[in-house]
């Protein structure tokens, strides 16, 4: 157990891409657990892309940072919260953390499944995936489908996942020629490319050459207007993220140029929040738990190792540094 606690200020809004200047590790005295409440000490935390949309006017400054988080308590004033359970919380960012009942759950414990995996597989990113192709998509048997920044957390979530729905095809983008082979040879990505290779359009249509029925978008820009152009007439794409937009938030981006098209070929363009399905946890569970432990879901993690890494962490996860779900280790469990 560590007594000292530290938390992570934001200082600074950024202008364009984030630096470690914008950030400070304050520490302070170690929150106290009053009635009704319990102390975590956090083991591992996330840093999420939609975190740099935060930093501007979302986050206020010089103030604890939010993100998911997984620890375990060391103290408690609720019978609901016992010492030792361990417990995912949204109060990141910092060593410590006092939350109540209300804030915290208590995770199931199976064998054969890392802690690590309720942040990434069975986490937020791991979630995206399934409410994109399960609830949004209505992904069947058989069908084909793009995922652009494929080798980032949700895109090699949704890659083992589509394949566990009986994927005919599935075809990723990413950002360097390690990380395709990434995709086809660990992941089990049909195809997939170097999106700074060319026109993503071109790369798309060379690697879909017949189309594709389903796309799930995160990154925006070029990768959305290519998924308009290659995805089949009556196909769906779901749009999770924009990220290529992220380090310009008074810029919008620029519209596809095909948008039209959306119409043309009856297309269905949609998006979501996974903060407005947090019902469907407890059923993600119980479908993707079997598939990690006999070998057929792999929580794809870069894990880095240190809570003063943290900031690191971010950084590097924005500038494509990860493959899979970037967390940080801070503790054993």
């Amino acid at each position: 157990m560590s007594d000292r606690f530290i938390a992570v200020h934001q200082v600074k809004e950024p202008k364009g891409a984030p630096t470690a200047d914008d950030f400070a590790f304050v520490p302070g005295e170690m929150p106290p657990a009053g009635p009704g409440t319990a102390l975590v000490e956090n083991l591992y935390l996330s840093v999420d892309p939609y975190m740099r949309e935060c930093m501007n006017g979302v986050w206020g400054l010089h103030n604890p940072l939010e993100g998911r988080s997984i620890g375990r308590v060391l103290e408690s004033h609720d019978p609901r919260l016992a010492v030792g359970d361990l417990v995912f919380h949204r109060q990141g960012w910092r060593t410590h953390a006092v939350v109540t009942p209300e804030e915290a759950r208590v995770l199931p414990q199976a064998e054969g499944v890392p802690l690590s995996a309720f942040l990434s597989v069975l986490g937020g990113t791991g979630l995206s995936a399934y409410v994109a192709l399960t609830q949004i998509a209505r992904f069947t048997e058989g069908e084909s489908l793009f995922i652009s920044a494929a080798a980032g957390g949700v895109g090699t979530a949704a890659g083992q996942l589509a394949r566990i729905l009986g994927a005919g095809r599935v075809i990723g983008s990413a950002g360097s020629a390690a990380k395709v082979r990434h995709l086809t040879e660990d992941l089990g990505f049909d195809a997939a490319f170097d999106y700074h290779d060319g026109p993503v359009t071109g790369l798309l249509r060379k690697a879909a050459p017949d189309g594709v029925d389903v796309c799930l978008e995160n990154v925006g820009g070029d990768h959305l207007e290519a998924a308009i152009d290659v995805v089949r007439p009556h196909g769906r794409i779901v749009w999770c993220g924009a990220v290529s937009t992220y380090n310009n938030p008074e810029e919008p981006p620029a519209a596809p140029r095909n948008l039209y098209d959306v119409v043309g070929k009856s297309l269905r363009l949609e998006g979501f929040l996974v903060r407005e399905y947090p019902h469907l946890q407890e059923e993600m569970e119980s479908v993707l738990i079997p598939h990690i432990q006999a070998g057929r879901l792999v929580p794809d993690e870069t894990v880095v190792d240190g809570f003063d890494n943290v900031v690191h962490a971010f950084l590097g996860m924005l500038r494509g540094e990860n493959t899979g779900k970037m967390i940080v280790r801070t503790g054993q469990a």
